[in-house]
């Protein structure tokens, strides 16, 4: 709609008010609401990690992961023949903040589950660290999820709830640190050394989507070879394949065999969600995207100069995606004004307009780290929006990677707009966990809600009783 349109309509719209004086003026702002809203973000930290029994586990599993962290640098740091350099980055040694949700840590010592870490060398020489998430029991083969972390500092370990409840499910899932992230290297190798430097810049995150998608799809009849650098062309394979041969680097995914690659999905946060915005509509091996904090329109200027990944500046829409937002950024301050409501989902409009099917779900107090478990008061974090991410990021995946149709009615639940726990520590009551300052949506071809808040009548019951995303996981629901 033009601007001139825009105005003429806004102008027909107040004179038809004046003349009939009877539509309701809009609400003021409210001050007390606001500071109800904005104590929703201390949530988290109150009811779940803040707990003397998670600090006890979170205390111990630091120590240990400081010491594995010095005894990898001992055995395979900068100064040996092809080392790992990490010790640059913030969150390297696991502790406090920086452990993610520790009762992951401890998934893959289940006789069903398996967390196995792999290392493989990314396009620019750099040593990406990661793990590969999947269970025992289960189809013979699967589909898989490749889930890509946030920047400043977040290492792969503040994602274990996404890993662990699609691992669960049936997914194959590989986690992953970034360049410059967690415990995958600082600097490139060689001629790339400064390539990726600071990950900031963005870089790492689009390669690495790439080269991560690379690892997932390898198998013992086609072994992971990094591609070409994007900066300079240079191939880093010798140093893989020396890495493999004093088994160091994994040669392939461990869990190939289950992997079906027909059916893959991608998850990104931050960053990361900018990353898989743009990938996932660029690499035909992805089926659909998941965003948290927020679905992108698939532009980059993140271009790949050598031409070992073509990289158009935009692409059409043409694979599903559902973004996640907050009613606060990374910076938590109250607000004194309403905002527009719609701010949050003009990518997944665009989607919409594509014919693509697509949603944006914003989560009442909630902030930029509903998505990544993060165990310090300076990430504020509601008690219930990682439940909430964790169960769309399935049944997403679910009707758009597994092609199951039946997880159309777990997308279309009501089930969140009065959820009983969130309730129990909302100042109100008020179990509606969606945004009432931010309008969530989700387009399912001819299925449209544009208010999951207020409701319409495509929502209904889902008949699956309580959920949580550590019961998800097969994990003890210590919170109820």
């Amino acid at each position: 709609m033009t601007r001139h349109l825009v105005r003429s309509a806004g102008l027909l719209a107040t004179a038809l008010v004046a003349a009939v004086g009877t539509a309701a003026p809009a609400s003021a702002f409210d001050p007390a609401q606001e500071a109800k809203n904005l104590a929703k973000t201390q949530e988290r930290a109150q009811y779940d990690y803040g707990r003397p029994s998670y600090q006890q586990r979170l205390r111990a599993d630091s120590l240990q992961g400081r010491a594995e962290g010095l005894a990898i640098l001992a055995a395979d740091g900068p100064t040996q023949p092809f080392g790992r350099d990490f010790a640059g980055n913030l969150c390297w040694s696991h502790e406090d903040g920086c452990a993610g949700d520790v009762r992951f840590w401890h998934w893959g010592e289940s006789a069903d589950f398996l967390r196995k870490p792999v290392l493989f060398t990314a396009r620019n020489g750099s040593t990406l660290s990661g793990h590969v998430w999947w269970t025992l029991s289960g189809p013979a083969k699967r589909p898989g999820v490749v889930i890509t972390n946030g920047s400043i500092q977040a290492p792969e370990e503040l994602y274990g709830f996404a890993a662990a409840t699609l691992a669960k499910a049936g997914y194959v899932v590989l986690t992953w640190d970034p360049q410059g992230q967690g415990r995958s290297d600082t600097p490139g190798e060689g001629a790339d050394q400064q390539d990726g430097v600071p990950s900031q810049q963005g870089r790492p995150f689009y390669d690495g989507t790439e080269d991560a998608l690379d690892f997932f799809f390898s198998t013992p009849a086609k072994h992971y070879v990094p591609r070409k650098s994007c900066t300079s062309g240079t191939s880093h394979a010798d140093k893989q394949a020396d890495r493999v041969a004093r088994g160091l680097d994994a040669d392939y995914n461990p869990a190939w065999g289950l992997l079906d690659t027909s059916r893959i999905g991608i998850v990104g946060h931050s960053l990361g969600a900018a990353a898989v915005s743009y990938i996932g509509q660029l690499d035909p091996r992805v089926k659909a995207i998941v965003a948290y904090d927020n679905l992108g329109t698939p532009t980059t200027t993140n271009t790949c100069d050598s031409g070992s990944s073509p990289r158009p500046a935009s692409l059409p829409i043409t694979r599903p995606a559902l973004g996640f937002s907050n009613d606060y950024s990374l910076v938590v301050t109250p607000r004194t004004s309403d905002p527009d409501p719609m701010s949050k989902s003009t990518a997944s409009l665009a989607y919409t307009k594509a014919g693509v099917d697509s949603g944006e779900l914003i989560i009442r107090g909630g902030t930029h780290y509903e998505y990544s478990f993060i165990p310090n008061a300076g990430f504020p974090a509601t008690l219930r929006g990682m439940d909430l991410a964790a169960w769309y990021t399935r049944a997403w995946l679910d009707r758009y990677v597994k092609g199951d149709k039946s997880a159309t009615a777990r997308l279309l639940t009501d089930r969140w707009r009065h959820d009983e726990r969130g309730a129990k520590v909302d100042p109100d009551g008020d179990g509606n966990l969606f945004s009432y300052s931010y309008k969530s949506r989700l387009a399912l071809g001819r299925t449209v809600c544009e208010d999951l808040r207020g409701g319409c009548a495509a929502l209904r019951p889902d008949g699956q009783g309580d959920y949580s995303y550590l019961a998800a996981a097969g994990l003890p629901d210590e919170l109820k």
